[in-house]
Formats: C-alpha cells, sequence, structure tokens
C-alpha cells in the first residue's frame, strides 16, 4: 500500500481497534506476575500504542506532504536514478539514462476528481520522476498533459508550460488534492480561457526536512539551479514544450508563490512570467529554513531580495502577477512591492506588474482556491 493511501490508514486504524478490544479481552488472564504474562501484556501495549502513534504520523503526514511515498521516506536524500530503455513522448526510439521516468509513487491513485477518458479526449496526468544532471537531485513529480498533445493534427506543436510549486510542507500531490490546480487549469482550457498547456507540479522542498526556498544554499542543496535549469532541461527532453521564456510560466502558492516569483525575476530567460499566491518578497529566516539560508552573505541575501532588485538592476523583461487578501499580515509588504514594481514597469515597458488582493481570507487552502481561477486565467494569456 501507498504511504499516502487511505486504505494504509485504514488498515492501522483496524489493527488498532483490534488490538485493543482483544487487550480488554485477555487482560485478566495476564494478570499474573509470571514472565510470559507480563511480556503478554507488555505485546498488547506496544501493538495499540504503535498502531495510534503510526495512525497520528501518516495523518500528519498527509495532511502536510512531508513525504509522498515510500521512496521519499527511506531515500530523504533523492539519490539520482540510472534510467534505462523508456519510450519518451516525441515518438522516437528508446534512450538510455532518460531525466524523466514513469513511477507509480505519489499517491495519484487517491485523486478521484480528474477527467476520465482517453488522453485525446481529457488529457492525461502522469506521475513522473525527474532526475537533474546539474544537481544530481531525484524527485517525485506530476505531470499534465493536454488532450490536444496527443492530437495528430498537433504533432508538431511545442506547448506552452506552466510550473506550479506547492508550499512548505507540502508534496507536488497538495497541488492536486488539497489545491485543484490541474483541476481548475483543465476547465480552463476546455472552455477557452487558457491555452492547451502541459503543467508541470513539484514541490519546493527537493530535500523534505528543510525549507530552502528554492535558492542554492552555500554548501547545501542547490534547489535554484534545480529549477531554472534541470527541471526545465529534464522536461524539454522528454516533452514536446516550448523552449523560449515566453513559453514558461511559474506559479505558486505561499512558499512556492515565493519561489515563482524570484525564480522568474532572476531567470526571466528561463520563465517569462509568474504568478504568486501569498508568496514572500525575501527569503524567509524561521525553524523551517535551519536560520539564514546565506551564512551571512549580505550579497546573496540582497539578490534574493525582490524589492532591492527593482530598485538596483535593469527590470527583467517579465510578466508578473502578485495576489493576496488585505487581511493577510505581510499585505503592506505585498502592496509596497507592488508600487515598487509599477513604478519600474512606468519606465520599462517589458517589465509588467498586476495585483489581485481579496477582501476577506488568510493564510490557507480556502483562500488560495478562490484566487486560483483568475490567477491561471491571468497566466494563459501570458503564455506564448
Amino acid at each position: 500500500m501507498e504511504l499516502t493511501s487511505e486504505a494504509l490508514v485504514n488498515s492501522l486504524l483496524a489493527l488498532g481497534a483490534v488490538a485493543l478490544v482483544t487487550t480488554l479481552w485477555v487482560w485478566p488472564r495476564l494478570a499474573r506476575q509470571r514472565p510470559l504474562p507480563v511480556l503478554g501484556r507488555i505485546g498488547l501495549l506496544t501493538v495499540v500504542q504503535v498502531s495510534i502513534l503510526a495512525v497520528l504520523a501518516l495523518s500528519v503526514n498527509n495532511s502536510f506532504g512531508f513525504y509522498t511515498s515510500w521512496h521519499d521516506l527511506l531515500n530523504p536524500g533523492g539519490a539520482k536514478l540510472a534510467l534505462t530503455g523508456n519510450e519518451n513522448h516525441k515518438g522516437g526510439t528508446p534512450v538510455s539514462d532518460q531525466l524523466v521516468q514513469p513511477t507509480n509513487e505519489g499517491g495519484l491513485e487517491t485523486i478521484t476528481n480528474l477527467p476520465k477518458g482517453a488522453p485525446e479526449e481529457v488529457g492525461k496526468v502522469e506521475s513522473v520522476r525527474v532526475n537533474g544532471k546539474e544537481t544530481g537531485f531525484s524527485d517525485q513529480m506530476f505531470v499534465y498533459l493536454p488532450p490536444e498533445y496527443f492530437d495528430p493534427k498537433f504533432a508538431l506543436v511545442r506547448f506552452p508550460v506552466v510550473l506550479g510549486l506547492a508550499g512548505f510542507p507540502g508534496t507536488s500531490l497538495n497541488l492536486l488534492h488539497e489545491l485543484p490546480f490541474a483541476q481548475t487549469a483543465i476547465d480552463l482550457q476546455r472552455s477557452g480561457k487558457m491555452p492547451p498547456s502541459v503543467l508541470v507540479m513539484a514541490r519546493p522542498a527537493v530535500v523534505p526536512s528543510r525549507d530552502t526556498e528554492c535558492v542554492d544554499v552555500p554548501g547545501g542543496p542547490h534547489t535554484e539551479t534545480w529549477f531554472a535549469k534541470d527541471v526545465p532541461e529534464a522536461v524539454r527532453s522528454a516533452y514536446r514544450v516550448g523552449r523560449t521564456a515566453g513559453s514558461w510560466s511559474t506559479f505558486g502558492y505561499s512558499t512556492g508563490g515565493s519561489c515563482a516569483l524570484r525564480l522568474a525575476m532572476r531567470f526571466p530567460n528561463v520563465f517569462g512570467s509568474a504568478a504568486s499566491l501569498h508568496g514572500d518578497f525575501t527569503v524567509r529566516q524561521d525553524q523551517y529554513t535551519g536560520g539564514d539560508l546565506f551564512n551571512g552573505d549580505k550579497t546573496l541575501t540582497q539578490q534574493h531580495d525582490l524589492g532591492w532588485r527593482l530598485q538596483n538592476l535593469p527590470a527583467p523583461p517579465l510578466n508578473l502577477l502578485v495576489v493576496s487578501t488585505r487581511n493577510e499580515s505581510d499585505y503592506p509588504q505585498t502592496v509596497q512591492f507592488v508600487d515598487q514594481a509599477t513604478q519600474v514597469a512606468a519606465a520599462n515597458p517589458q517589465f509588467k506588474v498586476e495585483s489581485l488582493y481579496l477582501d476577506d481570507g488568510g493564510h490557507n487552502f480556502d483562500s488560495w482556491t478562490r484566487e486560483l481561477p483568475a490567477s491561471l486565467e491571468w497566466l494563459g494569456s501570458h503564455l506564448g
């Protein structure tokens, strides 16, 4: 059973219930102070407590998305895999050492509200493992291919890409389960409000135990290189997708929103647009990041401060959407960034910024779900 499956949780609940009933039933028979009865009591109590703790741990993991699979749990560093002999989506011959390989991990089978039907009619969501040449990272992601991707009339077409980033802690499954990112994009594509696009769903924390804020940590994980170089290279090697910045967008909520903005502003040659839901404009320093990710390097801190970049560096050719609510604790910082970006955009036509604010709502999936359709429709209008 998959780590994130309901069947595993229900099985452990049943085991705990049976162990509890068994304990109550046979406890009087184990009341004697002899070695075997004592060991029996210890065994029964151990089974009950381990079952309860396992259910609690799985429930917390499923809610916050620390790990998506047994592989993820048992190999937290994400070892690089050697991939061989799989047919790619270009219709070519099998190649060795593929950067994208199908996988059954991730819990895709638990998502029941995706369109049902043949790929050429409803599209297809794939669970894949992406491997990076530069960083050596390997992580599980989901990829949605629209129906047009399987239509022979579009065989020579390269499709635009939206790289969707979940929050922290969280997994790529949250972009299907907690936030209907793919489902909403599919509906918009069906209605013509968004062009047929490939969706790549990922998590910002390639190293699950630490929030690296999608930056290259000195002496640590290079997650910025992973998203700015490895992931685009891997996706382009496996799918018929665009190769210009105008055909690539980033999207994210919370930490993923911070990453989406930062990646686009630092790599406008890779991503031509970005939409951020409740993201930050500086790199956080807290217990999840393990303190200062840059180890006191002021130059790196400035380079990743989006307000500092607007003030001190040339405006990049980029389209940005910043989304939040007026009740958010960091709403003043959001308004400040948007005002600053608007002033920069007035003098630099190649740089554009727009904003969307809800009157109420917090830092939660309810707010992000309400903001999602307008945000994806905006992204669709800026995809080449």
